[in-house]
C-alpha cells in the first residue's frame, strides 16, 4: 500500500573526525523533484526543520515518513556535516496517479475553508490524495480535530469510492455521529421561469439527510432535466452548499443552495439520421417529437431513441445503439442533430424457459411459442405472445415477469416468463 523509498545515502563533507557525531545541529534543508510540492511543504511534511538537533536516524525517519505518504514513489536523501552542523537534500520522486477527496458532510466549514484548515494540518493535502499510504489517514485525524474544535460529537471516516472491480476513484470523508437534515432548498442562478419547477422538484430533498453525494445524484436525475428539456443544452449545478439554521449536540438543520449556470437556450434547426440499411429514414422520423425551430428537448429525444432501439430490437438487432451528436452554434443559439445508429449483429432465438406454472401448462406455452430456436429473434414478440395464449394459462389472476438474456458470444437470446400467482 506504501510507496517505496529507496535506501538512503549519505555523502560526507571532511570534518576533524572521519564519522559525523551522534547529534548535529540541522543549518538547511534543500528539496529537489517535486513537480507537485513546494520545498516548504515537503519539509514540514518530513518533520524536520533547520535549527533542530537531529541525527542519521532522524533523517532516515523522515525519509520513511515521505515515503508512507503514498504522495511520492521514492524518497532519497544525502547530507553532508561540519563543525557548523549538518545541511541535509532530499530527493523526492512524485506518484503519478492522484484522485478527489470529497467531503459528504461536513457544513461547519465552507469548502475553502475547508480545505485550508485541512492543508495547514496536512501539507501534502491540496484537495487530492494518493490512492495508496497513509496521507488520507493524516486527512481524516485532521478532519477529527476540526470537527472536535467545532464541539462535533462524531467520529470522522473515510471510504475508497470505486466502480465494481475498478480502480479508486475517489475518497469520501464523512462525520458519523450527529444527524444532519435539510430544512429548505434555495437556487442560485436559476431564472424565474424556471425557479417554480425547480422549487416544485426540490420538495423531496426537504427533511432527507444531507450527503453532498446524494444531492449530486438528484441535481443530475431531478433538476437538472429540467433545464435539459426546456433547451438549456449546457447548463449545469455545482455542489450544493450547506449553511446551519439550527443546530444541537445530536441534530443539525442546514439550508442547502444549488448554484445553478444556465447558459444559452438553443432551437433546434435540424435532425438527420446516419443512413440506416433496416429502416427508412422516414420511418425512424416517426419516432422523434422534436419540432424544429423549438428549443430542444434533450430529456425527449432521449426517450425517443430509447425507443427506436427497441424497433431494432425487433429485428434481432440486440446490441442496436445511437450516437446522438449535437452540433451547437452559440452565436445563433441553434443546434442541429447528427444521429448515428450503429446496428451490429443481428440475434437468433435461444432458449425458453417458463417458471411457476405446472408441467403440463408450462409445455402446452413452449409449444404455443411460434419463434424457434435459429429464429431472428423480437423482442416484442412476447407481448403478442402473452395476449395469444391467456386462454392457455390455468385459472389466475397472474403477473408475469418477461426477461431475456442476450449472449453477445453466440448471439442467442434466452427468454424467460416466469408466472406468479395474484391475490384476487
Amino acid at each position: 500500500m506504501y510507496a517505496s523509498f529507496l535506501t538512503a545515502q549519505t555523502t560526507h563533507k571532511s570534518a576533524p573526525k572521519s564519522v559525523p557525531p551522534s547529534t548535529l545541529n540541522l543549518i538547511s534543508i534543500k528539496v529537489a523533484g517535486s513537480n507537485r510540492y513546494t520545498p516548504e511543504q515537503v519539509i514540514a511534511a518530513s518533520g524536520l526543520q533547520p535549527g533542530q538537533t537531529v541525527s542519521e536516524d532522524d533523517f532516515k525517519k523522515a525519509s520513511e515518513q515521505l515515503g508512507e505518504t503514498g504522495a511520492f514513489s521514492d524518497v532519497t536523501y544525502a547530507f553532508k556535516f561540519s563543525g557548523d552542523g549538518a545541511k541535509l537534500d532530499l530527493q523526492v520522486t512524485d506518484t503519478g496517479q492522484f484522485v478527489p477527496a470529497r467531503f459528504d458532510n461536513f457544513v461547519w466549514l465552507p469548502d475553502q475553508e475547508l480545505l485550508k484548515q485541512l492543508h495547514a494540518r496536512v501539507p501534502l493535502f491540496d484537495g487530492q490524495l494518493p490512492p495508496a499510504g497513509n496521507l488520507a489517514d493524516q486527512v481524516s485525524d485532521a478532519l477529527q480535530t476540526l470537527a472536535i474544535e467545532h464541539n462535533v460529537e462524531g467520529r470522522a471516516d473515510y471510504l475508497r469510492f470505486a466502480q465494481e472491480e475498478g480502480p479508486i476513484e475517489a475518497f469520501v470523508f464523512k462525520i458519523t455521529g450527529p444527524n444532519i437534515h435539510i430544512r429548505n432548498v434555495e437556487f442560485a442562478g436559476a431564472d424565474v421561469s424556471t425557479l417554480p419547477v425547480l422549487q416544485a422538484a426540490a420538495k423531496k430533498i426537504q427533511g432527507q439527510e444531507y450527503l453532498r453525494s446524494a444531492l449530486r445524484v438528484q441535481a443530475a436525475l431531478d433538476l437538472l432535466p429540467i433545464y435539459l428539456q426546456r433547451g438549456y443544452l449546457k447548463a449545469a449545478f455545482a455542489d450544493a452548499q450547506p449553511r446551519i439554521v439550527l443546530e444541537d449536540r445530536k441534530d443539525v438543520s442546514v439550508d442547502v443552495t444549488f448554484p445553478v449556470t444556465q447558459g444559452l437556450q438553443y432551437k433546434v434547426t435540424e435532425i438527420q439520421f446516419s443512413t440506416p440499411s433496416v429502416f427508412p429514414q422516414e420511418k425512424l422520423h416517426e419516432f422523434i417529437h422534436q419540432k424544429l425551430d423549438q428549443p430542444a428537448n434533450a430529456v425527449q429525444l432521449e426517450d425517443d431513441l430509447g425507443a427506436i432501439k427497441k424497433l431494432y430490437g425487433t429485428r434481432g438487432y440486440m446490441m442496436a445503439a445511437i450516437d446522438a451528436k449535437p452540433e451547437m452554434d452559440d452565436t445563433q443559439s441553434t443546434v442541429k442533430y447528427l444521429l448515428q445508429i450503429h446496428e451490429g449483429d443481428v440475434f437468433k432465438m435461444g432458449d425458453l424457459d417458463i417458471r411457476g406454472l405446472d408441467s403440463r401448462s408450462a409445455t402446452r406455452l413452449i409449444e404455443a411459442w411460434k419463434l424457434r430456436s435459429g429464429d431472428p429473434y423480437d423482442s416484442s414478440y412476447y407481448q403478442r405472445f402473452l395476449k395469444d395464449t391467456e386462454k392457455l394459462w390455468p385459472e389466475g389472476p397472474w403477473k408475469v415477469t418477461f426477461h431475456e438474456t442476450p449472449d453477445e458470444k453466440d448471439k442467442t437470446v434466452d427468454v424467460m416468463l416466469r408466472f406468479d400467482p395474484q391475490l384476487r
